[in-house]
């Protein structure tokens, strides 16, 4: 299957939501192929030609909004669906 057609399972968003380090980064890491691709820009040089390349500041940025997003994410009432 391929990586961003997987679901992260649900004791690792647990974890992640309770803050372990380990589960965080498992979460950054299962949606990095997502965050670069949307943060690749197009730029149009002088003489017509596109260049595409990866904004580093935008990454950066997306990935700490993740980050900063994860501790609330509702996990009420999935207790019993684990």
């Amino acid at each position: 299957m391929d990586k961003e057609k997987e679901l992260i399972d649900y004791p690792t968003i647990k974890a992640a939501v309770a803050g372990e380090a380990w589960a965080i980064e498992k979460v950054v890491a299962h949606y990095a192929g997502y965050i670069e691709e949307t943060c690749t820009v197009e730029v149009k040089g002088s003489d017509g030609s596109v260049r595409k390349y990866v904004d580093e500041d935008m990454k950066q940025t997306v990935t700490q909004h993740l980050i900063a997003e994860i501790p609330k994410f509702p996990l009420a009432g999935q207790e019993d669906e684990a």
